[in-house]
């Protein structure tokens, strides 16, 4: 299952039954010889751009975050030259930080097209269907197969084991981390930023709320994938700012208070941003 369940606490009115989830096997898509060299560079030069373009920062009910002007995307022509990026880029040939990299760009551009392509939603979780539902339907092609949301969340979990992931992973909501592009070369800095700046949110990350910290579902919901850095609670004392590290003395997982999370759209339109130009 992938954001687990929509993390158990969606808004009521878009909540997504537990039981509609589940992983889309990828399909292999034969692809030309001449597409299969993994000579394409990630983040691709087009998703760089196509992010610079239409990602800037904003505020959405009292929110600060990264925004995204999902109704012009489809009509820029990088949009689909990403898309053809992605599809023919073959990680296998990369190491394991381009690798990384490349499957939290895939994630995050299939989460922008699942949206821009039924654009206007407002919510991620109105795409799809009874049957099938945004998690588990097929999201578009990376790597010469058909992938999933999920796919592709399960496949980063089980390979890498990195919990910093969880802060890089973007699915197109207000209370999910900011949305950039990643790449090799500077991968761990930038995971390490991504990470400390979305704790840093006080409406989205960790808090002191009275006598207790409240913390974002994520590092509830998949709380497992931090035991390899001692658990929720050591990370948050490594990455969290110092206001809530220091209340974390003697603090158990179980003793954390749980954010609200927001799955509505983080779109560009909803701001004072898009008022404004």
């Amino acid at each position: 299952m992938s954001r687990r369940a929509t993390l158990a606490i969606a808004v009521p009115a878009i909540l997504v039954p537990a039981a509609l989830f589940g992983l889309l096997e990828p399909a292999r898509i034969p692809t030309p010889a001449a597409v299969r060299t993994g000579s394409v560079a990630h983040p691709s030069p087009a998703y760089s751009r196509l992010l610079a373009r239409h990602v800037r920062d904003g505020t959405i009910e009292g929110i600060s975050v990264r925004v995204v002007d999902y109704a012009s995307i489809p009509d820029d022509p990088d949009y689909q030259l990403a898309l053809t990026e992605l599809a023919d880029a073959r990680p296998e040939t990369m190491d394991r930080e381009a690798r990384l990299a490349y499957w939290i760009n895939a994630y995050n551009l299939l989460a922008i097209r699942l949206v821009a392509e039924r654009y206007p939603v407002a919510s991620i979780l109105e795409v799809g269907s009874e049957h099938e539902n945004v998690w588990s339907m097929e999201a578009g092609t990376a790597a010469g197969r058909a992938v999933s949301l999920s796919w592709i969340e399960d496949m980063l979990r089980r390979g890498f084991g990195e919990p910093r992931t969880h802060f890089a992973l973007v699915a197109a909501s207000v209370s999910c981390p900011d949305l950039r592009p990643y790449d090799a070369a500077g991968l761990d800095a930038q995971l390490d930023e991504a990470a400390r700046a979305f704790l840093a949110n006080e409406r989205r990350g960790a808090r002191v709320t009275g006598d207790r910290v409240e913390v974002s579902n994520l590092l509830h919901a998949f709380h497992e994938d931090f035991e390899a850095v001692g658990g929720v609670v050591a990370f948050l004392r490594a990455y969290a700012p110092p206001s809530v590290a220091e209340r974390l003395e003697g603090v158990r997982l179980h003793d954390l208070g749980k954010l609200p999370y927001d799955w509505s759209l983080n779109d560009l339109a909803r701001t004072s941003v898009a008022r404004q130009n």
